[in-house]
């Protein structure tokens, strides 16, 4: 059955099809974007970066910061709590050429929040939004995204912040909010509420919301699009292993089965992965990289375990080509 969609708007930029690529610490780098764009990803943001880190010349930033002419329209995410700070970060982004700047007041690890930034601003309304208009300020010729969770603490029932920083935020010209239907005190425990979700787009029926949390599958992406109404899907988790992802879910929303990839398909994907993150990189850094990235595309190897247990060992490119050679074959 074929699934009319309509593309995702994020002010000016109109997205071909509503399920994209969220943020992912430690994995949203400019080679794993390439990989999903190469998979039909629509659209995708960098790993949240630190305001101060945007700022800093020197490796790291130059790491964080890489684009490329196949990889738009993209966003550049950060994180902070200076609203000041935050705004020259923002206008740095733009002016390296990304196409938005996503702002995020969710994330929940604990280092991140007990310096008072990613999640810890669900706490804090007032700092939030003085946070949304500087951005705002500074790149008025950028879309300006945030990322929220439903509330900081379980105990939160009547989201109040929540309804506060969103509201503001789309008054001072917010382009589109990603909601995680998940308190920060709850990370990635229990299950998303998408009952919440639904209620986002009820409140702001004519603005842009994306939904997040529990897309596990492009199913769930499609699901929730269905039993919720928002307008898009940030897929995060579920990708991971799987940049078919975004193909699968085209797929599945033009009537046709998700197909998995064959080995083959798998090792020439694996393989291409690597040669971006030694281009990107180095030879060092690259088998760093998807010595990580190889353990997630493991979970759709008919030998999970024994591939997992294999790859583990590895200590050297020799070692991890004999590796993929031996579970995926010679191509």
């Amino acid at each position: 059955m074929t699934t009319a969609l309509k593309p995702l708007r994020i002010g000016p930029i109109t997205i071909d099809f509503p399920v994209v690529l969220a943020a992912l610490a430690g994995y949203t780098d400019l080679p794993f974007r390439l990989i999903c764009r190469s998979c039909s990803a629509p659209y995708t943001a960098t790993e949240a970066m630190l305001d101060k880190q945007v700022l800093l010349e020197g490796k790291l930033r130059k790491r964080m910061v890489r684009l490329d002419p196949a990889d738009h329209p993209v966003a550049g995410q950060i994180m902070g709590h200076d609203p000041e700070v935050m705004a020259q970060a923002a206008r740095a982004l733009s002016d390296m050429g990304f196409d938005v700047v996503d702002l995020n007041f969710a994330c929940p690890v604990r280092k991140v929040v007990s310096r008072n930034r990613g999640g810890a601003l669900m706490k804090d309304p007032r700092l939030a939004l003085d946070i949304v208009r500087a951005v705002r300020a500074a790149v008025p010729e950028r879309p300006v995204t945030l990322k929220l969770r439903r509330a900081f603490r379980e105990a939160d029932t009547d989201r109040e912040s929540f309804w506060a920083i969103a509201r503001g935020a789309f008054e001072a010209g917010a382009a589109a909010v990603c909601v995680h239907g998940r308190s920060v005190e709850q990370k990635y425990r229990g299950r998303a509420e998408w009952d919440f979700l639904a209620r986002v787009k009820r409140e702001f029926p004519d603005r842009t919301v994306i939904g997040s949390g529990d897309v596990h599958s492009p199913a769930d992406a499609l699901r929730m699009l269905e039993e919720t109404g928002v307008d898009g899907v940030a897929a995060a988790r579920g990708a991971i292993g799987n940049p078919w992802f975004f193909a699968q879910a085209r797929d599945l929303a033009a009537g046709r089965p998700a197909t998995p990839p064959d080995l083959a398909e798998q090792r020439a994907l694996i393989l291409r992965h690597y040669r971006l993150a030694c281009e990107t990189y180095d030879a060092r850094r690259g088998l760093r990289m998807l010595r990580h990235y190889s353990l997630q595309y493991a979970k759709m190897h008919p030998r999970r375990t024994d591939l997992r247990n294999a790859l583990v060992a590895v200590r050297t490119e020799s070692e991890w080509l004999s590796v993929i050679d031996a579970f995926y074959g010679t191509g």
